[in-house]
């Protein structure tokens, strides 16, 4: 972890609004890839904040949802590999459970932070590897990615590579600015 304790400490249940609270008791009572029962650091510390939290999660639910017109095994090979590049230790936490659980192997998981060249990737899966390295690098794909990509992918697809990576980019910059600290259970780097 970037930080040690959190700036932003989540939210106790005890100050949830009469607005926040439908929502954090749905998230208390869910299910995921990743726990039971559980308000996730990440969410008690954006409650901090329950204007931008609001409008943030309808962006969010964009891209982890049924919306997003990449398949969840793709999407999760962009976000661990941004968070990988931003050292977002929680993010790659949560990331690498709901990836299992969207088809990734362990070794493919542990491969990511190898990058596009590491062998064993399909040319696909090394493209949108690729894709998240040069938005981290340039905030642009390339030419050649993006005509690789473009052989598979529509341009609605081509779209939600750059908004997957874009937004797990800002999520990693959150995460390590306030401190989000690893959920229990969760293992890191």
């Amino acid at each position: 972890m970037k930080l040690s304790k959190p700036r932003i400490p989540p939210l106790p249940e005890s100050q949830w609004s009469a607005e926040q609270r439908p929502g954090f008791e749905a998230a208390k009572k869910g299910k995921s890839a990743i726990s039971n029962a559980v308000v996730f650091n990440v969410m008690g510390t954006l409650g901090n904040h329950p204007i931008a939290a609001k409008k943030f999660n309808v962006w969010a639910f964009h891209v982890m949802g049924d919306t997003s017109t990449i398949g969840a095994r793709e999407r999760e090979i962009l976000i661990l590999r941004i968070g990988w590049l931003c050292e977002a230790e929680y993010e790659w936490a949560q990331h690498a459970v709901i990836g299992r659980a969207c088809g990734l192997s362990d070794a493919e998981i542990e491969r990511i932070k190898k990058g596009p060249d590491a062998p064993g990737w399909s040319e696909h899966d090394a493209l949108l590897l690729r894709a998240a390295d040069e938005l981290h690098k340039d905030a642009c794909i390339s030419d050649a990615t993006w005509n690789g990509l473009a052989k598979t992918y529509n341009t609605q697809q081509l779209m939600d590579v750059v908004f997957a990576v874009g937004q797990y980019n800002l999520v990693s910059m959150v995460l390590n600015s306030f401190g989000v600290q690893l959920d229990e259970g969760l293992k890191g780097f």
